[in-house]
């Protein structure tokens, strides 16, 4: 899965599948990690213009399709089980190189799916972490972003 990760930062771009408006809510603390770490990334939610993380309020998209390249676009998921293998369809379908299946977003079908179909996905009951709760970006994105910008000379 490390490799997954490094693949995975990769990308110039990235998106949030699930991006929340609540701060309570993992989507909203997965979208404000990327934030945080100064990556372009664009929140998905068809339900909300916009999402705010740190008092700036940020536009979002409402699908996969209306990134602006999403075949240069990692995506985080944090949808439930059932929502999530269409999402990945519709990420496959646009080309989309890369994704990161939050823990609780993912059964083994979809697992499957994005493992087979994508050129790295990140997932499983792993983690770096080691708490059995899965490959969570809250937790072991840091180590995945840190050894892709060391590979690329960007540290």
């Amino acid at each position: 899965m490390e490799a997954a990760a490094k693949n995975f930062f990769s990308s110039p771009h990235f998106a949030v599948v699930g991006a929340s408006q609540d701060p309570a809510k993992f989507g909203h603390k997965v979208y404000a990690w990327y934030i945080q770490h100064a990556l372009p990334v664009d929140p998905i939610n068809p339900r909300a213009a916009s999402i705010s993380v740190d008092g700036v309020a940020r536009p979002t998209v409402p699908d996969i399709a209306s990134l602006a390249n999403p075949s240069e676009t990692s995506i985080s998921i944090i949808t439930p089980p059932a929502v999530t293998m269409a999402v990945l369809q519709e990420a496959k379908k646009a080309g989309v190189p890369a994704v990161w299946l939050q823990p609780g977003s993912f059964d083994q079908e979809g697992l499957a799916f994005a493992t087979k179909e994508f050129k790295a996905a990140v997932g499983g009951h792993d983690g770096v972490g080691g708490d059995g709760e899965g490959w969570c970006i809250l937790v072991d994105g840091e180590a995945g972003l840190k050894a892709t910008r060391q590979a690329s000379g960007k540290l």
